[in-house]
């Protein structure tokens, strides 16, 4: 046990420092151009399309760094902006869809999936429920608080220092989660327990119209995430002659919703309620595979030749 805590701080540490890297100068960057004319300007050229998700024109500069980057830098930028609890969920809503795009998309390239099919997925995810949050809730106009970052933008000072001070707390705020997650996961692996839960989720399998080879991609794609379970989902996918079929709709599947544990946890120094969070993406990943798997059954039923997985041609 005491090689396994200590691994699993190695590893908790590891991943604070490498993501603490991202969280830190993108906070101090975006909290310097707060008193420039640049933000003012990207906010008047981008007002009218995020106005088509309730949001204002600066609400861009997260979405575009956790798109390109990762998630860990749009959540940088939005703890140096100033927004409303509902402003703050589609955000995280359209981020938990949508983000580390180039990477984790690849990640599916790699395994035999469409490329363009899973950032179509990803982005409409992200487009589609934004709007619909924003036509539907009425509320959480109240000024959302950041957790240990909030305290950080009401003292005054210097936007040198302002900044410093935001992006020293998101990354303590980041090692209070990652680094027991990373612990967590690693009792985890020695454990054998992610084998153990795979062969539970036999069931949830072939609800999802997926065979049972799917089982361990699905639970490691759940736990990981398409990043970090990156090695996990392509082996697995590999090893138990998943077909293409199943992998794509695998990876729709993990496109909404991924890394339960970790992508609904990092949201909560944003102050929002990330159990609706956590069920918005649950409920989008299942409503859709089970949507699309039945499709795919029906058509190959038709006749059509369903896809033979080849690895060597993911696009």
């Amino acid at each position: 046990m005491g090689s396994t805590l200590r691994e699993g701080l190695r590893s908790g540490f590891k991943t604070t420092w490498i993501l603490g890297k991202v969280i830190f100068p993108v906070t101090l960057i975006v909290t310097l151009l707060q008193s420039t004319p640049v933000l003012p300007w990207l906010m008047d050229l981008l007002s009218p399309v995020m106005g088509l998700f309730g949001l204002p024109g600066e609400a861009a500069i997260p979405l575009v760094l956790g798109n390109v980057l990762n998630l860990y830098a749009g959540i940088g930028a939005i703890l140096s902006l100033p927004l409303s609890v509902k402003e703050v969920f589609i955000l995280a809503v359209m981020l938990s869809f949508s983000h580390n795009l180039f990477i984790e998309s690849g990640v599916a390239a790699k395994s035999g999936v469409k490329l363009w099919l899973i950032v179509l997925v990803r982005l409409g995810l992200a487009v589609g429920s934004a709007a619909a949050i924003h036509l539907l809730w009425q509320g959480g106009e109240e000024e959302a608080r950041y957790g240990l970052a909030a305290g950080a933008g009401n003292a005054e000072g210097s936007a040198l220092w302002e900044g410093i001070k935001r992006g020293f707390f998101g990354v303590v705020q980041t090692a209070v989660i990652v680094i027991p997650l990373m612990v967590a996961i690693q009792i985890m692996k020695d454990k054998r327990w992610l084998d153990v839960f795979s062969k539970k989720m036999a069931p949830v399998t072939r609800f999802l119209g997926l065979g049972e080879n799917t089982a361990l991609a699905l639970t490691a794609g759940l736990i990981f995430g398409m990043a970090y379970g990156a090695g996990v989902l392509l082996r697995s996918i590999r090893e138990e002659g998943v077909s293409r079929r199943d992998a794509s709709v695998v990876f729709i599947f993990l496109a909404a919703c991924h890394a339960v544990i970790e992508d609904t946890l990092v949201f909560a120094p944003l102050g929002i309620p990330v159990l609706p969070l956590f069920l918005l993406r649950l409920s989008a990943a299942v409503l859709l595979t089970v949507a699309v798997s039945q499709c795919w059954k029906d058509v190959s039923q038709t006749g059509r030749k369903d896809w033979s997985h080849d690895y060597r041609s993911p696009l």
